[in-house]
């Protein structure tokens, strides 16, 4: 399994982050290098808006343990493709790839949900912050393995 490394500094922006958007999901992109072993550099964090909202909850398939929830921020949240495209480009013009996603679960543990499972894509990393009451109160990494189930990535921070 591969590891992701980062600064003091990008874990400290990513659980701002999650403080400042409770109590509804924060998520961002995290860009960097990957080695050849698979192992990831942060290089950058890119907060982004939270895109979720009623029109683009009817882009994603429905599952049943979904419908017994209110889909809203404070559930899910989504990534506006412009913001990946524009990031992809951004990136390759400094040799920096996507090598995964941060997200924040309010009032709820850092781990994956089955939501986060079935849209999660293979490769990369996923930071969940676990903000309770306000506070971050656990950060976890993720990563799916090749039955695309997650489990836990190591985390390094420098």
């Amino acid at each position: 399994m591969a590891t992701l490394t980062l600064s003091q500094q990008h874990f400290q922006a990513m659980i701002t982050h999650a403080k400042q958007t409770y109590p509804h999901e924060c998520c961002g992109l995290m860009m960097g290098k990957i080695n050849e072993n698979g192992d990831k550099q942060l290089v950058e964090i890119i907060p982004t808006k939270n895109a979720w909202n009623a029109e683009t909850s009817q882009n994603f398939e429905v599952i049943e343990t979904l419908q017994k929830t209110v889909m809203t921020t404070e559930h899910y949240f989504t990534i506006s493709p412009q913001e990946m495209l524009k990031a992809q480009k951004e990136g390759r013009d400094r040799n920096l790839v996507i090598i995964g996603i941060y997200h924040s679960h309010p009032d709820h543990p850092a781990l994956p949900s089955e939501f986060d499972r079935i849209y999660a894509w293979s490769g990369y990393s996923y930071v969940i912050i676990s903000v309770e009451k306000g506070k971050a109160t656990d950060l976890q990494n993720w990563s799916l393995d090749d039955e695309h189930q997650f489990q836990p990535e190591e985390l390094i921070r420098i």
